[in-house]
């Protein structure tokens, strides 16, 4: 007899997990899960302390504290121009990932088809399954990550509910422009579809590229989720302080769910992340010069050891081709990277239905200290000479 209940027996351990442990095994340098490993802003933390002291420490109301959800509706205006009513339209999770859980559960039905981009994030999938949803998938082909109209349009029909939409996209570091939103939008509006969109990476852009929120867009207001957090941009992702924007309609029923798995998140924090909505529009450029220094600084260190980067326009990831070193896939090219190079890195095939989609790439974090790439750079010198006798070996 088994305890476990059917709808969670075919989900593993997170690859994120596994490589994490395999890391500290071998103490490599962990370039795998997406955290920053320098600290966040002074005044966000100088605010939550300021909260605690201020006995702001009972629970939050389950929609958020009305500063924050105040701090939220006016940053909507100040980066987008989107008007949002903080009282009927906000609401603050436990994070993004519950922000996604509590969306899924709170429109889908079972037998309704939700279309997701992969790869993907790797909670989505997991959410739809859930909710007795039935995943419907589009492929990004690397290297351009681009959406064909005709395929695309092909995976809509009257059974599709909802489309999930990550820009900028972890993993590729794709970000997707108006033109694709725009043929998304129509889309959604053509079948009568709810667009979700995940924008946890919307500041961490690069080369002068656009974020651009769905919700603006013409007919697009009343039928988006527009899922994002203060982790990324402020880099404390342990704070898990999340919110997701949509109209009266959708934040009620997103609302039920989260109101019984959560039902709200820790106070002085939402106090804090108040205050860094705040910051003035040079902590945002700041933020985005410094991520794509550090972009271009691994993606050299990639290239001369041997692999092919393919450069994001957005996020903390990177991707890079790794066809030609000879590894059978991905997974075991990333155990041989940790354990013999003492680099770790997420292979990618873990956000793809079909594993074998990603078996050539591998996926580096680059939010880390520029002391933590260089070291990184060094060790994977050794990756073209590993590589190279392991394709003597091979041969003989």
């Amino acid at each position: 007899m088994t305890y476990m209940a059917q709808r969670v027996s075919n989900f593993g351990t997170t690859i994120f997990f596994e490589m994490t442990d395999l890391a500290n095994r071998h103490q490599a340098v962990n370039l795998g899960q997406g955290f920053p490993n320098f600290p966040g802003p002074d005044f966000l933390k100088q605010a939550a302390i300021e909260a605690i002291q201020d006995d702001v420490n009972q629970y939050a109301p389950g929609s958020g504290r009305p500063r924050l959800r105040e701090a939220i509706a006016h940053k909507m205006a100040r980066f987008y121009g989107l008007p949002v009513d903080p009282d009927s339209e906000v609401t603050v999770t436990h994070g993004a990932t519950e922000a996604i859980f509590a969306t899924i559960l709170g429109l889908v039905n079972p037998g309704d088809e939700v279309i997701i981009f992969e790869p993907y994030y790797d909670s989505y999938v997991p959410a739809v399954q859930i909710a007795g949803g039935v995943p419907r998938f589009y492929t990004l082909r690397p290297p351009n990550w681009a959406i064909d109209r005709k395929e695309l349009t092909a995976l809509f029909s009257d059974k599709t509910k909802l489309i999930l939409i990550n820009t900028p996209h972890n993993p590729t570091g794709k970000v997707y422009s108006e033109d694709e939103l725009s043929l998304i939008a129509d889309l959604c509006q053509t079948h009568n579809v709810i667009a979700v969109t995940d924008e946890v990476y919307e500041h961490i852009i690069f080369d002068g590229a656009k974020h651009v929120c769905m919700a603006t867009l013409p007919g697009m207001s009343t039928r988006t989720v527009t899922i994002s957090s203060a982790g990324k941009t402020f880099s404390m992702t342990g704070w898990k302080v999340g919110w997701t924007i949509a109209s009266p309609e959708l934040t009620q029923a997103l609302f039920r769910v989260h109101q019984f798995m959560v039902y709200c998140g820790a106070a002085p924090l939402q106090e804090g992340v108040a205050t860094a909505l705040q910051a003035p529009h040079t902590y945002y450029t700041d933020l985005a010069a410094m991520y794509e220094s550090n972009r271009d600084f691994l993606a050299n260190a990639l290239l001369k050891a041997g692999l092919t980067p393919i450069m994001p326009k957005g996020t903390y990831f990177i991707m890079a081709d790794i066809g030609q070193l000879g590894f059978p896939d991905d997974v075991t090219f990333c155990r041989h990277l940790t354990a013999e190079v003492g680099v770790a890195a997420i292979p990618p095939s873990a956000f793809y239905h079909n594993p074998a989609d990603g078996a050539t790439l591998a996926r580096f974090a680059f939010c880390k200290t520029r002391e933590t790439l260089e070291e990184a750079a060094r060790r994977l010198v050794k990756l073209k000479h590993s590589a190279a006798s392991r394709k003597l070996t091979m041969s003989n």
